[in-house]
């Protein structure tokens, strides 16, 4: 499931390929996402210019602007558990599971903005299980933290904000496991099923452990570990287990790095201990009983 690296390592790649494109057509072939896609989509968007692309929590945001500056508005694509958005030089048959286009034209007078591209691209969103999601929302953006999809989100784990205090004031009280309080995202964002197995091993810390329990100099050390987990899997272009590919295709390599994730039975890379494998919220947690305690 494309978690916060993967949807940065999307972001990163549409944004010398898109920004500054004009939406020429927009192209839907499936409504039945995981929210259906709304009925007047295609005349929403057609016209309009992608003014930015930015991220929040595992949520693409492109801003799509109209050429008069009137009605600007926000596409959130969300890839789901399978999904992928591909930059393509031109628009391909499409295959069973390719449900939207994007078909992108330079706006009047960017001939020089984007020298040796093609005059025409499409942007693609594939996904097998259709888990995803494309919305369109009018809010402006003062506004766009309160959408619904939005509001509930924790802190981004590059926010300055973002460190072991934050995580000992918020962990207060909390009975759960620190593995599935960071995954419930509410504290902090982004921290999928990988991420929170390595940074946990990073840190020394037993998934199992109640979050409420953990000290200020524990949590310190979590904090700064999952930046650092966060920062690395997003240079290796994310992991790719089964879907993603970034938006040029190519795969994710952080889970060749891995310590603990999928390693059941493995020996640990640090002390030679099995790393072992157990059940949290129907997810597989990996960690080594020696080095976490």
């Amino acid at each position: 499931m494309p978690e916060l690296p993967e949807v940065e390592v999307t972001r990163r790649g549409l944004l010398p390929h898109v920004v500054g494109r004009r939406i020429a057509e927009v192209v839907v072939r499936h409504r039945g996402l995981r929210w259906p896609v709304e009925p007047d989509l295609e005349s929403q968007l057609a016209g309009r210019v992608i003014a930015r692309i930015e991220r929040r929590g595992k949520y693409l945001l492109l801003e799509c602007v109209r050429p008069d500056g009137e009605a600007p508005g926000w596409l959130l694509i969300h890839l789901g558990m399978t999904g992928t958005l591909r930059v393509l030089p031109q628009a391909p048959p499409p295959g069973t599971h390719d449900h939207l286009d994007l078909v992108l034209a330079e706006p009047e007078g960017a001939g020089d903005a984007l020298p040796g591209a093609a005059t025409s691209l499409v942007l693609r969103f594939r996904d097998p299980r259709r888990f995803g999601a494309v919305l369109w929302s009018l809010l402006d953006e003062s506004k766009l933290p309160t959408h619904p999809l939005l509001s509930k989100l924790g802190i981004e784990p590059f926010d300055p904000r973002f460190d072991g205090a934050w995580l000992y004031r918020l962990g207060r009280g909390r009975s759960a496991a620190i593995k599935t309080v960071l995954l419930a995202g509410d504290i902090v964002v982004g921290v999928g099923n990988i991420y929170a197995s390595e940074s946990l091993f990073a840190a020394g810390i037993r998934p199992t452990t109640p979050a409420g329990r953990l000290s200020l100099a524990r949590c310190e050390r979590l904090a700064e570990a999952v930046r650092d987990t966060l920062a690395r899997a997003i240079e290796r272009g994310g992991s790719t287990l089964r879907d993603f590919v970034g938006s040029d295709g190519s795969s994710g390599y952080f889970q060749l790095d891995c310590a603990v994730y999928d390693r059941a039975g493995h020996p640990c890379r640090v002390c030679g201990t099995t790393i072992r494998q157990i059940v949290q919220g129907q997810r597989s947690t990996f960690y080594c009983p020696s080095c976490q305690r």
